[in-house]
Parts: C-alpha cells; structure tokens; sequence
C-alpha cells in the first residue's frame, strides 16, 4: 500500500492571520502605534518565509526583539528549540505566553518572555544564538548593533527593517548608501540583502516596503584597537560625508597634518573617502593613532611603521 502525496508533506501548522491579529488587539485594547513602531504581520506565508531565509535550526534558541502579538513567534517556535522574546509594551508581554499555549501548546514552554527595551537589556534568561524580528524602523540600527554587542552568542540572524536602512546595512564599500551602519555592522557581522516584504502584509499597512537583512557572525578583526576607538573614527569619517578623510578626521587626530600622518601610516589614503574604505582599514586607522603617540613625543628616529598586511585604499575617492 503506497501513501498518499498529501500523507507524505509535512503538516504545516496554521499561523495568526489578520482576522485572528485584528480579534487579539480587540481583544486587548491594543491599537498598533507609531510611537513603539508597532506593524503587526497579518500574513502566514511571509511569516514562513521569514523564517525559512533565517535559517533556524531545530536545536536553537531565537531572540525575537518586539514580538507584538505572536505572529513571528508561532513560526520560530515552529523551527527552532526555544524563543526569547523582548518585548517593551507590557500589555503584549502579558499576552504572548497565553497566544503560544492556545496555538502551541506543545512548545509553551519553551517560549521566554522579557519585558524590556531591547537597547537596554543585558541579560536574557537563555543564551541565544540566532537573531530574528520585525523591528521598528526608528531605532532597528542601534538595536541590531547593541544585540551584537552585547550578546556574543549571536552567530547568525535575520532583521527585518525598512528597505532603505537594510540596504544601508548590507552595503559595501563605495556604494552611494554605504555609511555608519554598513561599517559598523561589518565590525561584527557580514551582512547580506535577503528581500524585500511589500506593505500589504501588515496591518497597518506602512508607507514604505521592508527588507529582509540577514548576517553571519565572523571572527573578531585581528587589531589591537578597541571598539570604541575604531567606531570613533568611523563617526568621524562620515560626520562630514563628503570632506576627504584627512579634513574629516583632523578633529579625531588633532590637525590635518596628523590625521595625514595617521592615515599613511595605516595605508589609506588620505585623499579618499569614508565611504570607499571597509572596517579593516578603518581598525588600521584607529591603530595608528597609538602609533603616533611616542613619536610626537619622543621623535625617535626610527619612525613608525604601518600595521601589518595595510595596503593603499586605492583609487580615487567615490563620486
């Protein structure tokens, strides 16, 4: 007796839709806000979509940012081990726990709920190693980069964001969006476009498209700089975007003529741009300012040398 095609696939189990998202905020009392950033998706296919480009494996714990109504959290519970989810509006904190023990109820308890501002948390009740959420436009850059900070247990993950700041994260040295949250997320990650989500699939609806980004951890960049001193010189290289980088970061060395000195000896050139040099060169730079330091002092007369394996930028700056 052979089994029939339909015996054979795997149960897909039903997701909230935008009756059962509408029914749940009525319920609550909740209406979404623009305040908090609140787009609940009402759509089980991108909700499974979602999740399928995040690349959840059975054996992991998520950290969800900004759960909402549960949407997103039936699917991760779906894939993976456990769900951490953050959550800042306690009336939703509240609810979530019962949506997943009405619709889950065989993975009840492995969903974690924290009430809190994810820019401010430092701790979660499980470790977890993957990353994925529907984050408010508003603050998805400081979000994303304090998660990776904070929580070095993160390797991989999938944000999605509005359109335009995903592409800013997933861009590449030269390209017209490439800045401070590009250079910044490559410190931890390499970050790559992963699609784009049309408006239709939330309520309510917003203006714009979203994007999906997803990352992989790498290994920490081999530099004697700190985090701290290399994200500020990338702040100061693109306070004045369009300024060389021997004018933009005079204030960060103290005078052209240093910011020169420090850029030739980290093998930049101090002609190009902020927007043309990726996180490597920006460790180099941070580096050669404590190279600089005996030799403004002291002035012995071997000079300095430049950081091992530094190569010029090249090419003139991005137009």
């Amino acid at each position: 007796m052979t089994e029939s095609p339909s015996a054979s696939r795997p149960q897909v189990k039903p997701l909230l839709g935008a009756t059962d998202i509408r029914a749940l905020a009525e319920e609550l009392g909740v209406r979404p806000t623009k305040t908090l950033g609140q787009n609940f998706v009402i759509d089980g296919n991108t909700i499974r979509r979602i999740v399928a480009a995040a690349g959840v494996g059975p054996e992991e714990t998520v950290l969800e940012v900004g759960p909402g109504l549960g949407s997103l959290t039936l699917g991760l519970l779906d894939a993976a081990q456990s769900v951490v989810a953050v959550e800042i509006d306690p009336v939703l904190a509240e609810r979530l726990p019962a949506t997943v023990a009405s619709w889950r109820p065989e993975k009840a308890d492995q969903l974690h709920v924290v009430l809190g501002d994810a820019m401010r948390i430092t701790e979660l009740p499980v470790e977890p190693t993957a990353l994925v959420a529907n984050l408010p436009y508003n603050v998805a850059v400081p979000v994303v980069l304090h998660l990776l900070e904070r929580f070095p247990s993160l390797q991989h993950g999938l944000v999605m964001v509005q359109d335009e700041v995903a592409d800013r994260l997933a861009a590449v040295p030269g390209s017209k969006v490439y800045g401070v949250p590009s250079v910044k997320a490559a410190w931890y990650t390499t970050m790559r476009k992963a699609g784009v989500i049309g408006m239709n699939v939330f309520w309510p609806a917003p203006k714009i498209a979203s994007g999906l980004v997803g990352f992989t951890r790498h290994e920490p960049l081999p530099t004697t700089a700190s985090r701290e001193e290399v994200f500020a010189v990338i702040d100061a290289a693109f306070a004045q975007r369009r300024k060389t980088l021997r004018a933009a970061l005079a204030g960060w060395a103290g005078s052209p003529a240093q910011a020169e000195n420090a850029l030739r000896a980290a093998g930049v050139d101090p002609r190009a741009r902020g927007e043309v040099i990726d996180i490597t060169a920006f460790a180099r730079i941070a580096e050669s300012k404590h190279a600089e330091a005996p030799q403004d002092a002291e002035a012995p007369e071997n000079g300095t040398t430049p950081a091992s394996g530094a190569s010029p930028a090249g090419g003139a700056p991005h137009q």
